[in-house]
């Protein structure tokens, strides 16, 4: 099973932070996780377009996760104009999921659903994302600790997806949590503080892809 390892710099320094993303690249990692907060969907603000328009030409793939509201009205086109690869919107978002995942998919982008660790799978079984995020941790705030019936959920929504479809885990990703997120039928992991958060993210991020992958 070829797992990947999404480094998010929500967690990283943004004085440096073309550095801080070379880092993880010559590490190995092909994937950058770029975490928007609208300050309505979750308290916090993050970041605009300009910030994958400020990386897209390092060459990395940009997986933008939406925690906003609405995103279907601006932020989808918004960010695919700015070099998104994937968007990820939440089921709790929008009551649009379907057309919103037509529209991110329209704009050539990879369309990816989340839902919160108290949301049912069910929405699941109604549409098929390119990406099914599970989140590990209530969405917002960074640092905080793995849920651990999370793993018994992202089981059951491989169940429900099939091997066709990504299984994407973000929450409190570590060296201890990667690996019983692979083995439930993870195959991508976001890791924010975990990486960026440490003294040296290049190893950091082949301490979880060891982790995640030793298991299989």
């Amino acid at each position: 099973m070829n797992v990947e390892i999404a480094p998010s710099i929500l967690a990283a320094d943004f004085g440096v932070l073309r550095e801080q993303v070379k880092l993880v690249e010559d590490a190995g990692a092909k994937i950058i996780h770029v975490d928007v907060m609208d300050g309505q969907f979750v308290p916090p603000l993050s970041m605009g377009p300009q910030v994958c328009e400020a990386l897209r030409d390092m060459g990395l793939h940009l997986e933008v996760h939406l925690m906003v509201e609405r995103p279907e009205t601006l932020q989808v086109e918004s960010f695919a104009k700015a070099g998104a690869g994937t968007i990820i919107i939440h089921a709790e978002a929008t009551p649009a999921v379907d057309y919103a995942l037509d529209l991110i998919r329209s704009h050539g982008c990879k369309a990816g659903l989340a839902v919160n660790p108290g949301t049912p799978l069910a929405i699941y079984e109604e549409v098929v994302p390119d990406l099914a995020l599970c989140m590990t941790v209530n969405p917002g705030w960074g640092g905080q600790s793995f849920i651990p019936s999370s793993i018994e959920k992202v089981t059951r929504l491989r169940a429900i997806v099939g091997d066709g479809v990504v299984i994407e885990v973000d929450g409190g990703v570590d060296a201890k949590t990667a690996g019983f997120c692979v083995a439930a039928g993870a195959t991508r992991l976001v890791a924010g503080s975990a990486i960026f958060g440490q003294d040296d993210p290049a190893r950091a991020f082949n301490d979880i892809l060891d982790a995640a992958t030793s298991r299989h």
